[in-house]
């Protein structure tokens, strides 16, 4: 993503964590970080729903907003409105009538280098005024 793209991705505040946890890795995971919308959750899981053994998506708190698992089914999700709002979305496309969209989505290193330049600058800034 470009520098731009990511901080358009910043700019509401919804960020939130999709870690996605794959058979043979082990325990490992990739990190994507997106807008936690039911529309873009429901087609993180419908992209995903075969790859993935796990995909756990967290507020930037690290607050659960829900959990799937391999087949793109929802295991856990404790605001039960915001499920409903995802199922809306999420069965046409486990149903084959949609294709997941396409939205935006940064990985979680795409993201700290934004922010590791951005303290690097200001350090530099701070360092200029003294």
């Amino acid at each position: 993503m470009t520098t731009k793209e990511l901080y358009e991705l910043m700019e509401d505040g919804n960020l939130g964590y999709a870690c996605v946890y794959k058979q043979g890795d082990h325990g490992m995971h990739t990190d994507y970080m997106f807008k936690m919308t039911a529309e873009n959750i429901a087609n993180f899981i419908g992209k995903n729903a075969y790859a993935a053994d796990k995909i756990i998506m967290t507020d930037m708190c690290d607050s659960l907003i829900c959990e799937s698992i391999y087949g793109g089914f929802i295991m856990n999700c404790p605001d039960q409105n915001l499920c409903q709002e995802i199922i809306t979305h999420l069965a046409p496309i486990q149903m084959g009538e949609v294709e997941p969209k396409d939205f935006p989505v940064a990985t979680r290193e795409e993201l700290q280098a934004l922010w590791d330049d951005e303290e690097a600058s200001v350090m530099q800034a701070e360092i200029r005024m003294l």
